[in-house]
């Protein structure tokens, strides 16, 4: 399965921590609209990262929606996640595609212009920008702000997702902007109701899709 394949239409993209409710958590997200699931933990050991790696590819896969762990092509690989998405101080991309071979989903974040320009090269399926605001997910990152995204819209030849406040309200300025991907956090990893919270997210979104 190609990069078109894998990503064609996929426009809201939910990075989330593990919780206790994971399993559940995600079913109402993907209900709601998530169409791409990646799961960012820093605080898990490997083993234990792997088992709840695995929850969250067993709830994605019956909904058709990729997975992606954050960080560590390795554990992907071991998890029999469908991509991983690195970092500017991550393992390389290459090296990345060299784990999990060629038809996995890899994704690699940008914050800033240089950083973009240097991605020509890269053997990833997608890029991300921002974060257009600051966001405690990104200690001590300042944000982007809307120019970064309308440089990148200027310059994209790959899907791209844009990163920090993604909520109802900001939708229309960042599409404005040149968005039309969007990642996910709080608006719904805080939410009480995640699968009305998805709901709305991808009607702000789908409105700027033909």
């Amino acid at each position: 399965m190609g990069e078109s394949d894998r990503l064609a239409g996929r426009r809201l993209y939910l990075c989330t921590a593990d919780r206790p409710d994971l399993e559940s958590f995600l079913s109402a997200c993907i209900e709601g609209g998530v169409d791409l699931v990646q799961l960012r933990e820093k605080r898990l050991d490997d083993r234990a990262l792997l088992a709840r790696a695995a929850v969250a590819r067993e709830v994605c896969g019956p909904y058709g929606v990729p997975f992606v762990l954050n960080d560590r092509p390795d554990l992907a690989l071991a998890c029999g996640a469908d991509g991983v998405h690195v970092g500017q101080d991550d393992v390389f991309p290459e090296m990345a595609r060299r784990i999990m071979g060629p038809e996995a989903v890899v994704g690699l974040s940008t914050h800033a212009p240089a950083e973009w320009d240097a991605t020509g090269p890269e053997p990833v399926d997608y890029l991300s920008a921002g974060p257009v605001s600051p966001t405690p997910t990104k200690p001590g990152r300042p944000g982007t702000g809307l120019a970064y995204l309308e440089y990148v819209a200027a310059r994209a030849t790959k899907p791209w997702f844009v990163t920090g406040g993604a909520t109802p309200e900001t939708i229309p300025a960042m599409a404005a902007a040149g968005a039309r991907r969007f990642v996910v956090v709080r608006y719904l990893t805080e939410s009480d109701d995640p699968a009305a919270g998805a709901k709305r997210l991808r009607a702000a979104i789908d409105q700027y899709w033909d």
